[in-house]
């Protein structure tokens, strides 16, 4: 077989890939109802396809979701220092009962805020909703904790 022959084939080979594998990103690519990154789909993406948001609907939620982040990112960190504040009574000789009580007091008044804060983001979610996405609202209502329930492995355990 000429040199010349071999080359051309292998172009035209190498230009079908090329075409074959273009093909299969364009009609196989992105999808919002996919997970980014090959785990479950993000919340966001659930809620609004079982609640099937229009476009205002969706610029809205979004906004909701801009709210909520923000404060449970205050929130959580007022914990993290709190728990901070309430592991350090470890490294003094005498643990003092008041500051400890006091913090841990302190903790569960965040966390009630916290899901306080959840609690209002979907009552702001369900006022979003038409009167015909309610009971589509309804029904998402029982899987919540499973939709947002934490997608990480267990950690070991230290006895």
């Amino acid at each position: 077989m000429e040199k010349t022959k071999l080359l051309t084939i292998t172009v035209i080979g190498l230009l079908l890939l090329n075409i074959g594998t273009l093909g299969f990103l364009f009609f196989n690519g992105p999808n919002e109802h996919r997970p980014p990154h090959g785990g479950r789909p993000e919340p966001k993406a659930i809620i609004i396809e079982k609640l099937h948001f229009d476009d205002k609907q969706q610029k809205e939620y979004a906004e909701l979701i801009k709210w909520h982040r923000g404060e449970i990112k205050k929130l959580d960190s007022n914990i993290r220092q709190t728990k901070n504040e309430l592991y350090s009574q470890l490294n003094q000789t005498e643990v003092n009962l008041k500051t400890k009580d006091s913090l841990i007091t302190l903790l569960n008044l965040y966390q009630n805020q916290v899901e306080e804060t959840h609690f209002k983001h979907f009552e702001d979610i369900k006022k979003l909703c038409h009167q015909d996405q309610l009971e589509d609202f309804n029904e998402l209502t029982e899987d919540l904790s499973r939709i947002f329930a934490p997608n990480k492995p267990p950690r070991p355990r230290h006895d």
